[in-house]
């Protein structure tokens, strides 16, 4: 008989974590919270300390009566809620609405993972913690904040703008915002300028060859310097440099080599996926969002059951563990070779203001890669999942090398440039 309850979010989890544990375990969800607000009134008292008023979700009742039977059941009870600030609070909801701090024969903990896989979850319950009251009091505040200029303000639009409308602690920002650039687009002046090109038939070519106007040849040594090309502003200028091109002989001036180098992509973070889900794939916020939930929660796999592809999908950080680190070096190793594995980490997370509560968004297990799970994803799970195991992949990759060239050609009293590139290691582009 089970005398463990772990108690989850989401009831999508159950199945893939209820596999990973032996008999002894019961997986139950709460469906997400439990208790909030009510709708009808504000909610909390500004005039003494903010006392919330908490009742229970409409249609939860259920799911508190079935959940109070398996605590009765249990000797050990783990609140496996996600791993952010909104699971902690609902971990604290559960211990409230189930009474659990008020047993004294039972023994309740708080764990939680970045991943569902077996030894993320086996980790967890080893390591099991008390509640976090400062993440579930910036929780209950972000709530309250959304009452306090939400019931406040959308009144006023209604009565001065039209009903319906919604403010909010992000609308507010988010239409200042709005304005702002607004009001820069409405200052901006344009500005004439215009584009020279001179096309040159090379002997043994087939395409012709199309260098830039750069400027007079006899700029300043400064301009030179700067490598600043000299502008023209108007079609009078144009007809200007026009004429003194005519019957001008072309000649290659000078040539530069040297190498470039493209450092390789740091792993996702959730606002990076979206923009990046949104630029390639045309998902929008809500859509990238729920399928990353799918691919978090487990996807039934051919020939391994329900499987957890991604790790946490809120987050704002680049780190990785070492452990991930470690089987991406691996991996590359044996699949592209000793070359293209990365020496550093390709993170960048100095001078900003990041949590770092959570790792990068990545793959569970590299060797699963999109080719071999794509016949047991929808056609969005597939696409949203390769972008992620591709992006992880490159980010632990060397820098991609190119070969630069750079070519200076004098036209009478003008110079001409040309600016040409090839790869010379592929690096994270093999990707």
């Amino acid at each position: 008989m089970a005398n463990h309850l772990v108690i989850v979010e989401s009831p999508a989890k159950v199945k893939t974590i209820k596999k990973f544990l032996g008999s002894s375990y019961e997986v139950d969800a709460s469906g997400g919270h439990v208790r909030d607000l009510p709708k009808s009134q504000l909610g909390f008292d500004p005039e003494h300390g903010y006392e919330p008023k908490y009742i229970t979700i409409r249609g939860k009742g259920d799911v508190l009566a079935k959940l109070r039977k398996e605590v009765k059941k249990a000797d050990k009870i783990y609140l496996a809620t996600d791993p952010d600030r909104e699971g902690e609070a609902i971990s604290w909801h559960l211990m409230k609405a189930l009474k659990l701090d008020e047993l004294k024969n039972k023994q309740v903990y708080r764990i939680s993972f970045n991943e569902i896989t077996k030894n993320a979850v086996k980790a967890s319950l080893k390591a099991p913690r008390e509640l976090d009251m400062n993440l579930v009091n910036a929780q209950q505040t972000r709530r309250m904040l959304d009452r306090m200029v939400g019931y406040r303000i959308s009144p006023l639009l209604w009565a001065k703008v039209k009903r319906g409308l919604s403010a909010g602690r992000v609308q507010s920002v988010a239409l200042r915002m709005i304005c702002d650039r607004e009001d820069e687009i409405n200052a901006f002046i344009p500005e004439e300028y215009w584009n020279l090109d001179a096309s040159f038939k090379i002997a043994g070519m087939k395409k012709p060859l199309t260098a830039r106007y750069y400027g007079p040849a006899d700029s300043g040594k400064e301009e030179k310097a700067k490598g600043a090309k000299t502008v023209i502003r108007s079609k009078a200028e144009l007809d200007a440099v026009m004429k003194d091109l005519e019957n001008v002989s072309y000649l290659v001036d000078e040539v530069k080599k040297g190498e470039r180098v493209k450092k390789a992509p740091i792993p996702f973070t959730t606002s990076t996926l979206q923009q990046e889900a949104s630029k390639t794939l045309n998902f929008s916020t809500q859509k990238t969002m729920s399928v990353a939930q799918q691919l978090y929660e487990g996807v039934d796999i051919k020939g391994s059951g329900t499987v957890a592809l991604i790790s946490y999908l809120r987050t704002d950080s680049t780190r990785v563990s070492e452990e991930a680190a470690k089987a991406a070096r691996d991996y590359i190793s044996s699949n592209y070779g000793e070359t293209y594995v990365s020496a550093g980490h390709n993170a960048k997370t100095s001078g900003k203001k990041i949590q770092d509560a959570h790792e990068a968004i990545r793959p569970t297990d590299l060797s699963r890669t999109p080719a071999t799970v794509k016949d047991s994803l929808t056609r969005e799970q597939f696409r949203l999942y390769q972008l992620i195991w591709k992006r992880f992949t490159a980010s632990r990759m060397k820098p991609a090398v190119y070969e630069t060239t750079s070519v200076k050609i004098s036209a009478g009293k003008y110079l001409f440039t040309v600016a040409a590139s090839r790869v010379k290691f592929e690096g994270f582009r093999s990707v």
